[in-house]
């Protein structure tokens, strides 16, 4: 793509949101709107003559939905795909179902006040387009689920925000059998999690999990993992405690960390900055199992756009935890492993079939 412009298409039955959407693009000149479209069939009937790189869609339009149109486009030729949806209770099901048909990145738009957000957020959209245009599709297995969830464009603070640095791994017990598996992850986690939960047996250590996501997406996703997986999953709440066979998902919009009571491990969930422009951070949690696990955790980072979590798998490595990087060829776009990688906070890197077996054997072998 980089040494042509990225050709997308609007598919939405709003006027306001194809003519906003628009002008948000063209501001980047490495992209181009080749053509708009009030519904699917429209759609279609102009990819006939061109098809676009990427496709910006709603969910809820005339004639055919979005989610019917975007499984006919996997199906047939996929392309990457951004869902501009409202976050409204229903549309965060729909939307969530389109993800699992194989949408690269979510745009979350309300209900009122749509004109200003957009504008608004003209860097998220822009920033959108591109990271689906360099998403790896062949790396989605089944063709689909990335992470939803757009960072808003604010300044990037560090886990000092939330827990300051230092004392890593002194307030860890010492090496004991009572160990956790810590994973983050963004674009492309969602299918890649699900790839490495549903074939972990129910006795799997406890495992925390910061997934990119905004509000009520979290919830979701855990209740679909949680009917498929033989680990419970459930969105985390303050003071849950982690246990074998249970996988706690931080809320979308709150940060979450790990802490001791006592013997127990439990998670704390807090509100605060963004970190890493993400809420929650990869790094805020990365940094808490450092510091109260030290040496009896496993780190893993996944699939994900930018940086974060590097930092803090970098600290775990510090602290004595092993850690793991996904491979560049399983994820969808390899970001996030990519900097852990660059800092030296990798033990190894494998591929996304090889995770799960990784964390058998770190629970079976004691670490």
């Amino acid at each position: 793509m980089a040494d042509k412009k990225i050709k997308v298409m609007i598919v939405d039955d709003s006027a306001l949101v194809r003519q906003v959407v628009s002008q948000a693009l063209a501001q980047d000149p490495g992209i181009e709107v080749i053509a708009t479209a009030s519904d699917p069939l429209f759609a279609l009937d102009k990819m006939k003559s061109r098809w676009p790189d990427v496709l910006v869609i709603d969910i809820e339009m005339p004639r055919m939905d979005g989610l019917s149109f975007l499984r006919k486009i996997m199906a047939e030729h996929p392309t990457p795909t951004v869902v501009c949806s409202s976050l409204a209770e229903q549309g965060a099901q729909a939307t969530m179902e389109a993800l699992a048909a194989g949408a690269v990145t979510i745009i979350t738009k309300p209900k009122v006040g749509l004109k200003s957000f957009l504008e608004d957020a003209s860097n998220d959209i822009i920033q959108a387009v591109r990271t689906a245009a360099r998403a790896n599709l062949k790396a989605l297995p089944r063709g689909g689920t990335p992470a939803p969830g757009l960072p808003p464009n604010r300044p990037k603070f560090s886990a000092d925000v939330i827990l300051p640095a230092g004392n890593g791994g002194s307030a860890a017990m010492a090496r004991t059998t009572d160990q956790i598996v810590a994973i983050g992850t963004s674009t492309g986690g969602t299918q890649a999690l699900e790839a490495v939960l549903t074939r972990l047996p129910a006795t799997a250590l406890g495992i925390v999990i910061v997934q990119h996501m905004p509000e009520k997406f979290t919830a979701m996703f855990a209740q679909r993992l949680n009917s498929i997986c033989q680990v419970e999953v459930r969105e985390a709440q303050n003071g849950d405690r982690v246990i074998p066979g249970r996988a706690l998902i931080a809320p979308g919009g709150r940060h979450m960390m790990l802490k001791r009571s006592g013997a127990q491990y439990v998670v704390e969930v807090v509100d605060g900055p963004l970190v890493n422009r993400h809420k929650p951070s990869v790094d805020v949690l990365f940094r808490s199992v450092a510091r109260f696990a030290g040496a009896n955790a496993l780190g893993i980072i996944m699939t994900g756009m930018g940086d974060d979590g590097a930092r803090g798998l970098k600290e775990m490595h510090d602290a004595g935890a092993k850690t793991i990087a996904q491979d560049e060829a399983s994820c969808v776009v390899f970001g996030m492993p990519k900097e852990a990688i660059k800092l030296g906070g990798a033990d190894q890197v494998i591929s996304l079939e090889q995770i799960p077996g990784a964390i058998v054997a770190y629970g079976r072998n004691g670490g």
